[in-house]
């Protein structure tokens, strides 16, 4: 099983690879608005990106901003580019777009042909109209990433659209042109994403990354688009820690990313201090999402080596003498190890019960709770652009306005999803309130999310 992973992770390693360093790490002080449709808006990557960069780089403290709105297609985010998404003075700006655009049809070859090549036509030219804007803001660097993929191919329930796919990379190819002409960045979500729903669709036929519908990515296809975003960062194979210690020794012979100090060595027992740079990257085991089944962060783990590659905290103990030994941290036991995987080195980012990872779940729940205020905030915004801006009534928030969006809500599912966040968010005050409740998370994010002197035991099991 082990063989086939590493070469599973190889092949996919050789597509992502591609575009590895593709889009500039983010930096002290940054504001990174992430634009684009539901994918986006609905969606966690951005907070799973912004996680990573919590906890493998604690002192380093930026603002991530979700700025997709359900349903919108290239003109839409034209319309909404100063409102939305430069209000913010971000100093980058990523642009995804492309699955709306191609709109939701099956028709015969010589009409879908047709069809497709108009709706993409016209996309691209509201396309165009971005990129005029986005030139008009030197100030922004920004990311052109191709869309997460239409899965085709599911065994899944949902009638599938037939060459879907194949137009929103007609449009990923000329956003990777125009980055390409204006030296901007380009990244491709699709290519990598349908290479896992191909692969893991020959075991099992119901597999998709991108939910019962298709089109939505749940928790573990937004984990796998957080992984290749960070792989485009060049951040792959900076560990949170390594220390290796030589008991024969007598010595901490690697303290990579941290300090190890005060170490004793007895017959039986080796004792130290340790002091890391960063958090281990803690995974949700929750399912949510959009779907059914929902799905959790951590179940994509076994599509890509993000643990390989992102969240490496080893321990490395030479020259034991003892068959077993018992590990505590901080007086807590957590766990009896054989020395032969000592000798090897333990991955401690994989054991939930040490306290760095519980330090670190205590950020994950906190960035959890940020985004879900950001979210309501976020269907607001899709009631003002999408439903009340064809009227004529963006940011009319009277009270007639709420009456005719609550009777329309009848009729409209979409309108009613959104109706109870509306109802509050049309008040200033409460936006207010809620954007101020969200700095108070990120303040405290910062707080809790620096690393801690640990004491180490580990002691022979007779």
């Amino acid at each position: 099983m082990k063989r086939s992973l590493s070469v599973l992770y190889l092949c996919f390693g050789i597509i992502v690879g591609v575009n590895a360093q593709a889009v500039r790490p983010f930096k002290q002080g940054d504001r990174v608005v992430f634009t684009g449709n539901s994918i986006t808006d609905g969606g966690h990557y951005h907070s799973y990106i912004w996680l990573y960069y919590l906890t493998h780089y604690p002192a380093m403290r930026f603002r991530v901003f979700n700025a997709g709105i359900g349903g919108d297609v290239a003109q839409q985010i034209y319309d909404r580019l100063d409102s939305d998404i430069f209000v913010h003075k971000p100093t980058l700006v990523t642009l995804t777009f492309g699955m709306n655009d191609t709109g939701y049809q099956n028709l015969p070859k010589d009409k879908a042909d047709s069809t497709y090549k108009a709706l993409i036509a016209k996309s691209l030219a509201s396309f165009k109209l971005i990129e005029d804007k986005l030139k008009q803001h030197p100030e922004a660097e920004k990311v052109m990433i191709a869309s997460s993929p239409y899965d085709e191919t599911s065994a899944i329930k949902t009638t599938p659209f037939k060459d879907k796919n194949a137009a929103i990379m007609k449009i990923a190819q000329q956003q990777q042109l125009v980055a390409t002409q204006n030296k901007w960045s380009y990244l491709d979500f699709n290519t990598p994403m349908l290479q896992i729903n191909t692969r893991e669709q020959q075991r099992d036929p119901m597999f998709t990354l991108q939910g019962s519908d298709r089109i939505h990515p749940s928790n573990d296809g937004q984990m796998v688009m957080a992984y290749i975003f960070l792989k485009a960062q060049g951040l792959a194979n900076n560990k949170v820690a390594k220390v290796v210690i030589n008991s024969a020794t007598s010595k901490a012979e690697l303290a990579e990313n941290c300090t190890v100090s005060q170490i004793h060595f007895n017959p039986s027992d080796i004792k130290f201090n340790y002091l890391a740079k960063s958090l281990p990257y803690p995974t949700d085991t929750i399912p949510s999402g959009w779907g059914s089944p929902q799905k959790s962060q951590r179940q994509a783990l076994p599509l890509v080596p993000f643990t390989d590659e992102f969240n490496q905290e080893i321990l490395q103990v030479k020259g034991l003498q003892g068959a077993q030994y018992l590990l505590k941290i901080d007086n807590k036991e957590i766990g009896t190890f054989a020395a032969a995987d000592l000798e090897k080195g333990l991955n401690l980012a994989t054991l939930t019960n040490t306290p760095q990872y519980q330090q670190a779940m205590a950020v994950m729940l906190l960035n959890e709770e940020r985004w879900e205020i950001e979210r309501r905030l976020r269907e607001y915004y899709w009631m003002e652009y999408s439903i009340l801006k064809p009227k004529g009534l963006l940011f009319n928030d009277s009270e007639a306005v709420a009456d005719s969006v609550q009777t329309e809500a009848k009729k409209n599912f979409f309108i009613a999803m959104s109706l109870s966040s509306y109802r509050k968010a049309r008040f200033k005050s409460v936006r207010d309130a809620w954007n101020k409740e969200m700095d108070l998370l990120i303040d405290q994010m910062y707080t809790i999310n620096k690393p801690v002197t640990r004491h180490f035991e580990l002691t022979a099991v007779k």
